[in-house]
């Protein structure tokens, strides 16, 4: 299985479509935070509009194709780039999605607007392996890649389902925006400026090998030289690759994996602490549970009562508002994805 279809088996995301924005000049969007475990997302399908820099710098200019990811779930603004004071907008509630629009006039902003969800503390790690924010283009012309191609027409698609309301919308568009980010994911991994993270490291072919290991065989003892003969390199420069693609070691990469599928497998009443130990790699239950709280914040007996039902779902998410600005929410700080320190047991690769 490649990698990040294994990622998305450990961590499953949750797309979900909650506006369709149609705004001629002049006009305006401040959004987020969002919830704790949401990326929010925007998908520009025709006209354009002004991303401001949160930093201070000249907005960035988003064109139709643009696709709009933001993984640090930051407050953000948009805005036709006129200066002049947005024109009041107004939400109605169709049967799958809202839409808000304006009375505005001249070339008309449409806009996609929506969330992908992922579970804690999953939302967290995979986070800190995204950028801040990330901006695909979607295009079919002469010359774009494969995978460019896919996502335009996923996103035509969606254009279609959000034109009306279509038997079954809200499940297609839902089901569309899942499938959205798995492109986007793609797409961003074969640019050749692919923001450090996961995404550069999918997208260097040499360390594929090393890659797709550690996620389909991390309950294995993996060594730097092991990882280093299949990407045929010394272990020297294998080391090198990934503090530059990804910002972190392979060792880390590794225990980041085996703790996900830890904390996955807690969740399962039928499975002992120690058989999720042996099953993520480790041959002491002892040495795990130090490894388990060290990167989680919790022992693993708090972390299964932790996820004990409480009758919410995570990926639920409440109607938008009739206010076109939502409310800001309040981001949560569960403990989750904390960088072991010096002396915890973890797994190392030399």
């Amino acid at each position: 299985m490649d990698w990040l279809s294994r990622l998305f088996e450990m961590m499953p995301v949750r797309g979900r479509l909650d506006l369709r924005c149609s705004y001629g000049t002049p006009w305006r969007i401040e959004q987020g935070p969002g919830e704790a475990n949401e990326i929010p997302y925007h998908a520009v399908l025709a006209g354009s509009a002004m991303l401001e820099d949160p930093a201070g710098g000249r907005p960035l200019q988003l064109k139709a194709g643009d696709i709009l990811l933001l993984p640090g779930n930051s407050r953000h603004v948009m805005h036709d780039g006129s200066g002049a004071a947005p024109l009041p907008a107004r939400n109605r509630a169709s049967l799958n999605f809202t839409v808000s629009e304006n009375l505005g006039s001249d070339e008309r902003l449409d806009l996609l607007c929506g969330h992908f969800a992922i579970a804690p503390p999953h939302d967290r790690l995979l986070r800190s392996y995204l950028p801040s924010r990330l901006i695909v283009h979607a295009g079919t012309l002469a010359g774009k890649k494969e995978t460019a191609a896919q996502l335009a027409g996923l996103v035509s698609l969606m254009r279609s389902e959000a034109a009306d309301d279509h038997l079954g919308g809200h499940a297609m568009l839902n089901a569309l925006s899942t499938a959205m980010f798995a492109l986007v994911m793609r797409l961003a991994s074969e640019t050749e400026d692919a923001p450090r993270g996961l995404l550069a490291l999918a997208g260097h072919s040499r360390l594929a090998p090393a890659v797709a290991a550690l996620f389909n065989e991390p309950q294995r003892a993996w060594s730097l030289p092991e990882l280093a003969q299949l990407c045929n390199m010394s272990r020297a420069t294998l080391a090198r690759q990934f503090q530059e693609k990804l910002g972190r070691s392979a060792s880390d990469l590794l225990t980041d994996i085996r703790m996900t599928l830890a904390a996955n497998g807690l969740k399962k009443s039928s499975l002992s602490t120690g058989a999720v130990a042996e099953a993520v790699g480790y041959q002491s239950e002892a040495a795990f549970q130090r490894a388990f709280k060290s990167h989680m914040g919790v022992t693993p007996a708090q972390w299964r009562k932790l996820q004990e039902p409480s009758g919410r779902d995570v990926f639920a998410k409440s109607a938008v508002s009739a206010d076109a600005n939502p409310a800001n929410a309040a981001e949560a700080d569960p403990p989750g994805n904390r960088r072991p320190e010096k002396g915890d047991d973890v797994p190392s690769l030399a």
